[in-house]
């Protein structure tokens, strides 16, 4: 009993959190619902039965895609808590062989998070349309296509979503003050919109908990305005809840009805949010906000625009604020505007959460993500795409000087964005979920059927301001595309060129150069092999550290990786060798640790490894892929070295002489590096450690002590890491479009995008590159 009690005020709390994130996008959808729909030549019908009509429209249009689509089906579609586009394909690729990521292991499948206890059971069957794509690349090729297209969509939400809800707040203010020039009203607007972009990178932590308060007061207000219009102006409104109005509403208006559609699905604009923002939440929390308050304001809100409308149709063109009463105008023009900026903020933060999917995969060019410590889990920062949609916010704000061609290129993107969702989710039901191919075809052709309809009237209006996201999204999407190929082929190029064990093994454990006390990070795509950067560093420079790590960072397609099975840890030849290969797993929605965190977690499983190793195989806590071995530091084992923090750079006075640690270096190379680290803003903040043995362990085989110790010593001298700078060429017999791709467009991505050791955060004097050519 106190269990549920415990768990029912867990779904409470999340309940009331996610109004702030989930809704704020679909609740101020009523700012511009009936604006929309009635702005071409339906104005001209002005009969009750048309107004009745399009609220039967609205009324049912979020009945069936957000309440029973999203809602009700699609919250069951998550993968480990996580939803959106990504999650999806995620679901997709683990039960079936649809991914194109090209480093996958077996032991990849042993993560905890890789199988959904609840999907298990249902792989069992393989059925022919399954089959078929997983033998054809060109159906593989298609879904990632598909998938990115609506990744690219979602992004062009990202800057339609302030534009036209900040706008269509502060267009209110032309209600009271109908002198007013329009170029006031759009000054005010793009003020908040530079306002809301200059913040983002300081987070929303601060802030945060006044999102909720905002959002549902403002709910509750539409709602009650909505009761107040429909007992005032036309209280039969509630007839039109009967479908038989849609049916009154195409014989009347016909042609023009269909044309006014392109408005009505304005009203779950928003919906989508509610699916790709689940990771934050529970199915079961979401629901109790859409059915409690959401849902039932919403209705009451469009209800009473209805009956106003019904008495006052002149003033179809500013409904929702007409509709207020003159006490309580002002008051809810600033929790319009509030609301306005909630959803923004929400989606803005979503494309953050999108781009660096699309990164993590391998299908977007490299960028910085920021978190901080103290920012939500999950809430991220990229610079370059923050800027980039203030630009096209800014653009599309003034541009279309007429707020309905902004909201004919806003419907069309979210519609196009929620019917990519259905033939995915029809693909879930079927692969995933192990139902028949006849129930996934009946889900996709009842949902998708519906939302056809809406895109073919939205596509009518492509050339009154549906065309910009239409281009964005294909420029978007060519970028992934080609940043992708080249990714893939400049992969193949190193695997394909990778160098034989077999030619290491006959070097002997000095690899016929001399080594040097420290440890050499040598960063590849590879997760097997040594790769060719090392060949060709020791070609040039004859000498490498007294231990080498070959470090693989890849994605797996799961949302997250637990840190314990995060470190995929193997030996290179025999143990006097000293090479390691470490390779590191991260979830398409993980976040890039410190480097110094990295630094250390890295050393820490290695020895963790060492000692497992020398205990056997075969009572291992994980997996074992050939020579790899899952390193879970468990406290079964316990810890094998110790850590004590020293004092960092940016703590010591700055009068002092920079403070030189033990090292195998010579004091006028610590002293230069001390120097450096003390006029260099970022590594002052790094963390200072020293390893040592654990003084009480027993060891049974000495010689883990010494490979311990060796170990302890070569990071006490110091890390550097080893990077490929690569020059890519095609082949001289490449075809004509082959050498425009990547002389073009991928170098283009490449000279403007973030350098590897950026994203890596990597310090530029334990920074090492090596030039690579490439004939792709």
């Amino acid at each position: 009993m106190v269990d549920r009690s415990y768990q029912c005020k867990d779904v409470l709390i999340l309940a009331y959190q996610s109004f702030g994130v989930l809704f704020g996008d679909l609740s101020i959808s009523p700012l511009y619902a009936f604006k929309s729909t009635f702005s071409g030549n339906l104005s001209n019908y002005q009969s009750e039965d048309v107004i009745f009509g399009a609220l039967s429209l609205i009324f049912w249009t979020l009945t069936l895609l957000s309440l029973f689509k999203h809602v009700i089906i699609l919250l069951n579609a998550d993968d480990n808590g996580e939803g959106g586009i990504f999650a999806l394909y995620s679901l997709l690729c683990r039960h079936a062989k649809f991914s194109l990521l090209p480093n996958h292991q077996t032991a990849d499948e042993e993560l905890s998070t890789y199988h959904n206890p609840r999907y298990s059971y249902r792989n069992l069957q393989s059925p022919t349309v399954k089959r078929f794509a997983e033998r054809h690349k060109k159906a593989k090729t298609a879904l990632l296509l598909l998938v990115l297209f609506g990744t690219c969509l979602l992004i062009c939400v990202g800057f339609l979503t302030p534009a036209i809800s900040i706008r269509s707040a502060i267009e209110g203010v032309k209600v009271r003050s109908s002198e007013l020039h329009y170029g006031v009203v759009l000054i005010i607007a793009c003020i908040l919109l530079v306002g809301l972009f200059v913040l983002q990178h300081r987070g929303t932590y601060r802030v945060a908990f006044m999102f909720a308060p905002i959002v549902i007061l403002w709910s509750l207000s539409i709602a009650a305005i909505g009761v107040y219009n429909i007992l005032k102006w036309n209280p039969r409104v509630y007839k039109a809840l009967s479908p038989y109005y849609i049916y009154t509403f195409f014989r009347d208006a016909r042609y023009d009805g269909w044309i006014s559609l392109g408005g009505v699905l304005l009203c779950v604009t928003g919906a989508e949010a509610m699916f790709a923002d689940l990771g934050q939440y529970t199915a079961a929390s979401i629901r109790l906000s859409f059915f409690c308050i959401i849902y039932p304001c919403l209705v009451l809100q469009y209800m009473g625009q209805a009956a106003f409308l019904s008495k006052n149709f002149s003033a179809v063109s500013t409904s929702f604020y007409a509709s207020i009463p003159d006490s309580l105008f002002w008051p809810v023009l600033v929790m319009a505007t509030l609301a306005a900026i909630v959803a923004s903020q929400s989606v803005i933060s979503a494309t953050f959460s999108i781009v660096k999917q699309c990164y993590a995969i391998g299908c977007f060019p490299r960028v910085k993500v920021v978190h901080k410590s103290k920012w939500f889990r999950g809430q991220i920062y990229i610079p370059e795409i923050n800027w980039v949609l203030l630009v096209l916010c800014l653009a599309v704000t003034v541009g279309f000087r007429d707020i309905n061609h902004l909201g004919n290129a806003y419907g069309l993107t979210y519609m196009s964005a929620m019917f990519v969702t259905t033939w995915l989710t029809a693909l879930i039901i079927n692969f995933v979920w192990g139902q028949s191919l006849v129930l996934a075809l009946l889900f996709a052709l009842f949902f998708g059927s519906i939302e056809i309809i809406f895109l073919s009237s939205s596509f009518i209006r492509i050339s009154k301001g549906g065309w910009v996201p239409l281009i964005l999204s294909v420029i978007f999407m060519l970028i992934m595309f080609v940043w992708h190929y080249g990714s893939r082929k400049k992969y193949l190029y190193d695997l394909h060129n990778k160098v034989p064990m077999k030619q290491i093994l006959t070097l002997g454990p000095s690899l016929g150069i001399v080594r040097v006390p420290g440890i050499g990070l040598i960063f590849t795509a590879l997760v097997s092999g040594v790769p060719a950067t090392f060949t060709r560093f020791l070609t040039n420079l004859p000498t490498f550290y007294q231990v080498a790590v070959f470090v693989c960072e890849k994605t797996v397609l799961v949302p997250y990786v637990p840190q314990k099975e995060r470190y995929l840890i193997g030996r290179i030849g025999p143990k006097s060798f000293r090479m390691y290969r470490c390779i590191v797993r991260n979830g398409y929605k993980d976040v890039q640790k410190n480097e110094d965190d990295f630094e250390n977690d890295l050393i820490m499983s290695i020895a963790e490894f060492i000692q497992l190793e020398a205990e056997g195989s075969g009572t291992l806590e994980g997996s074992v892929d050939g020579r790899m071995a899952v390193v879970r530091t468990s406290e079964k084992f316990g810890k094998r070295l110790e850590i004590s923090e020293l004092e960092r750079n940016g703590e010591a006075s700055s009068s002092m002489p920079p403070t030189i640690l033990n090292s195998s270096k010579s004091h006028i190379l610590q002293y230069l590096q001390s120097t450096y680290e003390m006029e260099s803003p970022g590594s002052t903040l790094r963390r200072r450690v020293r390893f040592k043995l654990q003084p009480d362990m027993n060891y049974r085989d000495p010689n883990v002590k010494d490979e311990l110790l060796e170990l302890v010593e070569a990071k006490q001298s110091g890390v550097a890491y080893v990077l490929g700078h690569s020059h890519i060429k095609a082949k001289m017999n490449a075809p004509c479009l082959k050498r425009f791709v990547i002389h073009v467009a991928y170098l283009f991505l490449r000279k403007n995008c973030r350098a590897p050791a950026v994203v890596l955060n990597i310090p530029q004097t334990c920074l090492i590159e090596v030039g690579m050519n490439y004939y792709l």
